[in-house]
């Protein structure tokens, strides 16, 4: 009895796990305010690549004048990571 419970504990566990992990929604003004600020980089992204991540935001597929990249945002939209792909 009390393996059967731990078992459905764990199992319901497992399945919400995903649901945790999903990436939070950028809002729109949010979005806009990054295009812009990437914009005087002479850089440019997708908003579909732009994810929450912590007290920032993620950026995948930056394409800029020198190439593509990947950045890390801090909340005020500074640019705490910039990696080259």
């Amino acid at each position: 009895m009390k393996i059967r419970l731990i078992s459905t504990v764990v199992f319901a566990v497992l399945l919400g796990a995903p649901l945790g992990l999903q990436a939070q929604e950028v809002p729109a003004d949010k979005q806009k305010a990054i295009v812009d600020m990437l914009a005087t980089m002479k850089c440019e992204v997708d908003v579909a690549n732009i994810e929450a991540s912590g007290a920032g935001y993620e950026l995948d597929d930056v394409f800029c004048a020198d190439g593509q990249y990947d950045m890390d945002l801090n909340a005020d939209l500074t640019v705490a990571e910039k990696r080259k792909e």
